[in-house]
């Protein structure tokens, strides 16, 4: 492929991806950034003859400004709380090896899969950190990919309806999510792109996992809190960063055939039943014994994407450290236990 060809699909991409975003809009449907890309995207890789281009390439440096937006909403006065997020916090580890093992069991005992397509299909991590793991084992990469885009998009699209008529918080996208982009000064642009840029390559020489968002939000935190940037990203940004991770969940479905993606999708499906279960568990009884948000232990103990979930809780106006640091914790535990459950497992099974 030329570049010149490269450049026409990837526009072909963002108009079809726009196009559902006028549509969510017309039709008053909520986060139509984010969920109207990802419907158009779907509808349009049932016709392989559409010239899409993957958009895969501006992932890092969407998750990088993400990762300082949520570094933004850290202020001195937030930091200095951080220690009532504990008793929240801990609950994360037995969340998580829950998830997983009725995961395992669901996609060993019912579906038959092997344990290690089983286990990356099963573990709620983001996709792109799975999809990387999965890799070093002998695993059905294809279904790994396949079972975390279905989970990830039923999460994705579903939450903010339960947000809607369950919570009752509008999410038409005609709100301001913070100042517009005409409002910001340019001294203060320059130093969000330069922190977010800053972090991402710092982060990824350390080698810290998702570094891509964490190390942005880090610097992000370090920016905000000590007064060096006043002015948070602005909606515009973050409507494109919308836009991108969108695009990213609907192109997973290009060159998939339609049989194989509802065979998926409905296999994905009893599994995401079994996380509504774990997950509602969890969400009610931080819920009913702590002081915090509902809405803000929704989206904390939603097995999504950690991009995915922070942009719903920037988009919500939810308690964005919070839910943040919920997922930070649950990304790092599954990158860092990943290698020993999954040897835990086979050893189970011989």
């Amino acid at each position: 492929m030329t570049k010149l060809q490269f450049f026409f699909s990837l526009c072909c991409t963002f108009c079809i991806s726009l196009l559902g975003v006028g549509v969510f809009y017309l039709l008053n449907a909520p986060m139509p950034w984010l969920l109207g890309s990802i419907m158009a995207l779907a509808i349009a890789s049932r016709f392989p003859k559409l010239p899409l281009g993957s958009v895969k390439f501006l992932s890092s440096p969407a998750r990088a400004i993400l990762g300082i937006t949520i570094g933004s909403a850290f202020s001195p006065e937030i930091i200095h709380y951080l220690s009532d997020f504990f008793s929240s916090l801990i609950l994360i580890f037995p969340f998580t090896l829950l998830a997983t093992a009725a995961g395992v069991w669901y996609y060993v005992k019912v579906l038959h899969y092997d344990i290690h397509t089983a286990y990356f299909s099963a573990i709620p991590g983001g996709l792109l950190e799975m999809v990387a793991l999965a890799e070093q084992y002998k695993t059905n990469l294809h279904k790994v990919v396949l079972n975390q885009s279905a989970r990830l998009l039923f999460i994705v699209f579903f939450m903010p309806f339960i947000i809607e008529h369950w919570i009752h918080i509008s999410l038409s996208g005609g709100q301001k999510i913070t100042q517009h982009l005409n409002q910001t000064p340019l001294i203060d642009l320059f130093l969000i792109f330069l922190c977010a840029i800053f972090g991402w390559k710092l982060a990824i020489k350390l080698k810290i996992p998702g570094g891509t968002l964490v190390g942005p939000m880090i610097v992000g935190i370090l920016a905000y809190s000590l007064d060096f940037i006043h002015a948070r990203p602005p909606t515009e940004i973050i409507n494109i960063i919308q836009l991108i991770l969108g695009s990213m969940v609907g192109f997973v479905f290009v060159g998939v055939s339609l049989k194989e993606i509802i065979k998926i999708s409905l296999q994905t499906l009893g599994y995401f039943l079994i996380l509504c279960v774990v997950s509602g568990v969890f969400i009610l009884f931080v819920w009913w014994f702590t002081d915090f948000p509902l809405l803000s232990v929704l989206l904390a103990f939603s097995p999504g994407g950690q991009a995915e979930m922070n942009v719903i809780a920037i988009v919500v106006g939810a308690n964005l450290p919070y839910v943040a640091l919920h997922h930070i914790v649950r990304l790092f535990l599954v990158m860092s236990i990943a290698p020993l459950l999954i040897q835990w497992f086979t050893k189970k099974r011989t």
